[in-house]
């Protein structure tokens, strides 16, 4: 399985569950060099505080199941 097709399911199976409770998703848009590069939608995609604080949670939840992932950053 390849890099994006990792961080996909890890995001998948892991973080869009809790997103979709408040109604928020999650988008991979691109990874590459340790990257991923998500857009949020729905309620959270409007807010830059929870983007903020929503993205150190998605880096930590990533690092520990794609190690080869350094930085998430939101893109519009």
């Amino acid at each position: 399985m390849d890099l994006r097709s990792r961080v996909e399911q890890a995001l998948r199976d892991e973080v869009a569950p809790a997103l979709s409770l408040d109604g928020s998703r999650i988008e991979v848009v691109e990874v590459t060099d340790g990257i991923a590069s998500v857009r949020l939608a729905g309620v959270c995609g409007g807010c830059p505080a929870t983007v903020w604080t929503l993205l150190g949670s998605i880096e930590a939840e990533l690092r520990a199941r794609v190690p080869e992932i350094e930085l998430v950053e939101a893109v519009g």
